[in-house]
């Protein structure tokens, strides 16, 4: 028993990119996104959850793989397969999209401490930006990174709202596994924003940087240049996917059950903004719900404002071969610190131009729905390179859940564009 018990800790002290990816996905955007989706359509759409989690796992583990196995980040590695000036357009498009994601979030994050405490929405989301930017500068990576993972708990909020209603659960099974659903335009358009807010490219990023951070802090090497680490590493980056992707796909899951049961039941169809519904949930669920709900926004988003700036940056430098990861110290890396802050400032000027933070989210998951289909093309490339990655490549069964990823999503994006 004591020799297997630090062995199970080691291993769950291993859980990072993935669980923290996966988690950063529920950001206040994705909250909005789910919370629309059960207001407006009930139980019907709850399969979207279910199809999206194993596509989410296939690229997540992929863009993971890159990273550990070639000691390198995906845009770095996209470079080696698309023209320098076309991956630098895409990461462009990326920072541009991320910008406008974490604008929304501050002022989603704003609005929720202002429905919790009556007043303060601006400056409660300059100091959530500040408080943010400030840990991820000047925080060292291993330190920083244990935060992060404490911040993943704050999504149980939603767990914890449906233990406060009624749930009919086999009409929950249903929804997930045997939907009745109209395809109408609205159907559509609520499909193709799961979609979009599920598999994103800054989780790509993020990911695959964070594989390359932990091998680096831990002094490893790629598994290039040290093979007899494949299979315990490679065990490791599929289990922290699955559990960090089904932890997503999980709240995902609860925001739509909550919303569902709670706002569509009771006629209430049309929320725009994560604070909305939370709002809405007070008069119907109760004062508890109303600020689980309400302190999940704020959580969510801290976890998820250094996912979105730090992808931005490691792109963005990995790209132009500056000294990047946030285990540098700001005077070493004063390039990839200086994004991360531009990200942040940007982001914060939103909050003061005649600007609707609810329409450029839309635009920003649109953005980000479109420039994902090549992304995920050059990056099922790098995988299947024989060249590049020798006996690494990825496996038959994870390719073809991978490709089916991206065909979906560009499936998605086509349909964005047509709507």
């Amino acid at each position: 028993m004591s020799e297997t018990r630090p062995l199970r800790i080691s291993w769950f002290r291993r859980l990072g990119p993935g669980l923290i990816t996966g988690a950063a996905d529920d950001d206040p955007g994705g909250i909005a996104t789910h919370s629309q989706v059960g207001a407006q359509f009930g139980l019907d759409l709850m399969w979207t959850i279910a199809l999206t989690y194993p596509l989410m796992t296939a690229i997540q583990t992929i863009c993971a793989r890159i990273g550990r196995v070639t000691g390198e980040g995906l845009a770095a590695n996209m470079a080696r397969v698309l023209p320098r000036w076309l991956v630098h357009v895409i990461v462009a498009l990326l920072f541009v999209a991320n910008t406008v994601n974490i604008g929304a979030d501050l002022a989603a994050m704003g609005a929720a401490a202002r429905l919790v405490l009556g007043w303060g929405e601006t400056a409660f989301a300059v100091a959530f930006a500040a408080g943010s930017m400030l840990l991820q500068v000047f925080v060292p990576y291993h330190r920083y990174v244990h935060v992060l993972k404490w911040l993943t708990l704050s999504l149980f909020a939603y767990v914890g709202v449906v233990f406060t209603v009624s749930i009919d659960w086999g009409a929950v099974v249903r929804g997930l596994f045997w939907p009745q659903v109209a395809f109408s335009r609205e159907a559509l358009i609520a499909i193709v924003a799961v979609f979009g807010t599920t598999i994103s490219p800054y989780m790509f990023f993020w990911q695959s940087a964070e594989e390359v951070e932990d091998e680096m802090l831990a002094g490893d090497g790629s598994l290039l240049d040290h093979p007899q680490q494949a299979p315990a590493e490679l065990d490791r980056i599929a289990w922290d996917t699955f559990i960090g992707m089904g932890f997503s796909s999980l709240i995902s899951f609860f925001i739509v059950l909550t919303t569902a049961v709670t706002l569509h039941a009771n006629g209430i169809t049309d929320i725009a903004t994560s604070a909305d519904a939370a709002q809405a949930l007070r008069p119907i669920a109760g004062e508890f719900a109303f600020l689980l709900f309400s302190l999940g926004i704020i959580g969510t988003g801290l976890l998820a404002l250094p996912v979105l700036a730090g992808s931005a940056a490691y792109a963005i430098g990995e790209l132009r071969g500056w000294r990047i990861g946030l285990e540098q110290k700001p005077e070493n890396a004063t390039a990839f610190y200086g994004v991360i802050a531009l990200a942040f400032g940007l982001g914060l000027l939103m909050l003061f131009l005649p600007i609707d933070p609810i329409k450029a989210l839309f635009w920003s998951a649109v953005l980000n729905g479109v420039i994902a289909v090549p992304l995920m093309v050059a990056t099922m490339i790098v995988v299947s390179n024989r060249r590049h990655l020798g006996r690494f490549v990825a496996p038959r069964g994870l390719m073809v859940v991978g490709w089916l990823a991206t065909a979906v999503m560009a499936a998605a994006a086509l349909a964005m564009l047509v709507l």
